[in-house]
C-alpha cells in the first residue's frame, strides 16, 4: 500500500474520506499508513470492533505489526500479560486497589 504524504493525509482526514469505509477498511487502511488519516478515536473504534476486544492505546505504538497480523488472521490476540509486558518497564505503573 503507498504510503500517503502529509498533505494527503491531511486532505483525506478533512474530507472525512474514511466514512464510506467499513470499520475493518479503516483498521487496516491506518494500521498500514505512518501518517494517521483520521482521528485516532475512529480509529481506535475501528480496531476494536474488528478484532473483537479492547486493544490499549499503547499497543499501537508498540505492537503495530501485531494488530495488523492479528486482522489478517495471522497472529493471535496478545494475553493480558502479554500486554502488560509491552510497557517499558521505566513506564510501568501497577495501582492495587483494596
Amino acid at each position: 500500500m503507498e504510503q500517503l504524504s502529509k498533505e494527503q493525509a491531511i486532505t483525506f482526514g478533512e474530507r472525512k474520506a474514511y466514512e464510506s469505509m467499513t470499520d475493518r477498511a479503516k483498521a487496516e487502511f491506518q494500521l498500514r499508513q505512518d501518517k494517521l488519516c483520521m482521528p485516532f478515536s475512529v480509529f481506535h473504534e475501528a480496531v476494536e470492533k474488528t478484532l473483537g476486544r479492547p486493544v490499549y492505546t499503547h499497543e499501537f505504538g508498540l505492537n503495530r505489526e501485531g494488530l495488523l497480523d492479528e486482522l489478517c488472521c495471522e497472529g493471535t490476540p496478545p494475553t493480558l500479560k502479554e500486554i502488560i509486558e509491552m510497557i517499558p518497564a521505566e513506564k510501568l505503573v501497577i495501582v492495587k486497589s483494596t
